[in-house]
């Protein structure tokens, strides 16, 4: 069976790879809003935290035999230990001066951690197998589904989901949004503002890590891979709106199937699609498709 000319198992095979392309931009682009809604801070190290991410799980299997599993909730608490150490020494300071200074910071951070890490393993990637429980495939009759990628799709959404849910249907999440709005009220309930702020930093890196992890058995593990992605990243962010929690998962899902189907009509479009619709987005909506009109 084609649609238009194009055979239907190769269709629903790119439309799968733009559905896990979509979760890792939903799961990057959840971090980046997270820190950006909450602490009012472009983080351009989200890049270099995905990475680390990936880096660590390898480093943990090749150098202490620590499997996948122990390694996807090992990795994102290490890096988010190390966003808490750069917002207590280095973030913190920012926060009252212009945007530009937090970007330049991050920046700067992330041209130190891929040095460093293209030092000891240089630019080619890393190989990182998928787990064993996860291996093969599963036949749904009209396409074979990787039992790995089905894995990504699924864990990407539920700690997306359940990160919206926390943020914007819970207590804990109307403290973060006050504490940022109004933190003087906030303190006055004997919150601890700082500390919060510190932890959703923390929290927002190791979502990065998280992804990096579930990334590592399917693309190989490089120094270079954040820096690969994070531009389409901030493109997605810019898209649903700076700051918005559901617009960065809603917009990092469909723009991923739009590249996926891109490949399939168009394939010279798919790497500059994302940019497209921004521009789109951005001449129409300026806030963005679920921003905040000021």
């Amino acid at each position: 069976m084609e649609i238009f000319g194009v055979p239907l198992q190769a269709m629903l095979g790119q439309l799968l790879l733009g559905l896990v392309n979509g979760c890792f931009y939903a799961m990057l682009s959840l971090g980046l809003a997270v820190i950006f809604g909450l602490l009012n801070v472009i983080n351009f190290a989200h890049g270099a935290l995905y990475m680390m991410g990936a880096f660590f799980a390898w480093m943990g299997m090749n150098y202490f035999g620590l499997n996948y599993w122990t390694m996807l909730v090992l990795a994102p608490l290490l890096v988010g230990v190390f966003g808490i150490v750069i917002e207590k020494t280095m973030l913190r300071w920012l926060y009252k001066l212009d945007h530009l200074y937090g970007l330049l910071l991050t920046f700067g951070i992330t041209l130190l951690m891929e040095g460093l890490f293209r030092s000891f393993y240089g630019v080619s990637g890393q190989p990182y197998s998928v787990p064993e429980a996860l291996t093969g495939a599963t036949n749904l009759g009209f396409m074979i589904l990787p039992n790995y990628r089905a894995w990504v799709v699924f864990a990407s959404l539920s700690v997306c989901f359940a990160t919206w849910f926390v943020i914007e249907k819970t207590k804990l999440g109307a403290y973060l949004r006050a504490g940022t709005e109004n933190p003087k009220l906030v303190e006055a309930f004997g919150v601890n503002v700082p500390l919060m702020v510190t932890l959703t930093y923390g929290f927002g890196a190791a979502l990065a890590a998280f992804a990096g992890v579930l990334a590592a058995p399917i693309i190989q593990v490089s120094p270079l891979m954040g820096s690969n992605l994070i531009i389409s990243v901030f493109a997605v962010v810019v898209i649903g709106g700076m700051g918005s929690i559901l617009g960065s998962i809603l917009t990092g899902i469909a723009l991923g199937v739009i590249e996926g189907f891109t490949r399939v009509f168009y394939p010279e479009l798919s790497a500059t699609v994302v940019f497209i619709v921004m521009a789109v987005v951005l001449m129409i909506r300026p806030s963005g498709l679920f921003g905040k009109e000021k």
